[in-house]
């Protein structure tokens, strides 16, 4: 009986939830920073991330193999960029808390989207399993 291998039946669905869910947290960050001083918002393009999770997987990958090791940055975090304003506040803040609640409410319907789509997949799966 042959094994189940999870990356080749899910795809990069799993890391595309796994990136939406960095993408909600860099966006509630903002959101939450839009009254500071100085705060400078922050996201990510999430195509490029997810075009280097595909290189990556294509690649050799690093890996730690002794928990004293450093962990390497996620991909998310190292394409962490800083959002143009349209209109620019006297105290540095570079917040649109429009913009921010749009990017944020977009992110969320992309994530139940994978959300749902990773659910069917995993009834597929069990179903296979069952012999169903």
């Amino acid at each position: 009986m042959a094994s189940i291998n999870f990356d080749n039946a899910l795809g990069l669905h799993a890391s595309a939830l796994q990136l939406r869910a960095a993408r909600a947290e860099i966006l509630a960050n903002n959101l939450a920073n839009a009254d500071t001083p100085g705060f400078k918002s922050r996201d990510i393009n999430f195509r490029e991330v997810l075009a280097g999770e595909v290189e990556a997987r294509q690649s050799v990958a690093v890996e730690r193999t002794h928990t004293g090791h450093l962990a390497g940055r996620s991909q998310a975090e190292q394409q962490l960029l800083y959002r143009n304003p349209t209109q620019p506040s006297i105290d540095g803040n570079t917040v649109d808390s429009q913009i921010e609640k749009a990017q944020f409410a977009k992110n969320s319907m992309d994530y139940n989207t994978t959300f749902e789509f990773l659910s069917s997949k995993f009834k597929g799966l069990r179903n296979a399993v069952r012999g169903e």
